[in-house]
């Protein structure tokens, strides 16, 4: 399936919950990134690296989210930190699986599936034209930016 056309439960800048598509940003730069979990420390860092260069990014492209968790975590989670920016649910992993942002991880010699920390700026056609893997929080906002 083409990842354009996969409809995915989110909630947009405002907090309200509706059905998106990758296809309604056509005509517009997408910067899409995946993280694991809401209201973790690392996620929560991106996310607000993202929201404090909120302007000086959607000059040139959207900001959209993507992790596994719920609308209803997603709301809590835009809500404490104040984000600005739409957040995708992604429960069965099928627009992460199409970018390869799921996948193996391990933590303290244990293996399990999950999201990788992952993120691609998309073209004004829905084309990758950067993508960064594994991303590590610190600086990564700055990275996106100077590809903008």
């Amino acid at each position: 399936m083409n990842y354009l056309e996969i409809k995915l439960q989110g909630i947009d800048k405002d907090g309200i919950e509706k059905e998106f598509s990758l296809n309604e940003y056509k005509g517009k730069k997408v910067i899409l990134y995946f993280y694991p979990k809401d209201n973790t420390s690392g996620c929560t860092q991106e996310a607000c690296d993202f929201r404090d260069n909120f302007n000086r990014l959607t000059s040139k492209a959207e900001v959209i989210g993507v992790s596994p968790d719920s609308i209803k975590s997603h709301l809590k989670f835009q809500e404490k930190h104040s984000l600005n920016f739409t957040l995708l649910s992604d429960p069965e992993h099928k627009l992460a699986e199409i970018f390869g942002a799921w996948g193996e991880k391990s933590m303290y010699g244990k293996k399990y599936m999950g999201i990788i920390r992952s993120t691609f700026l998309l073209d004004e056609n829905g084309e990758i034209i950067k993508e960064w893997k594994k991303v590590k929080v610190k600086g990564h906002v700055d990275d996106v930016l100077s590809s903008l």
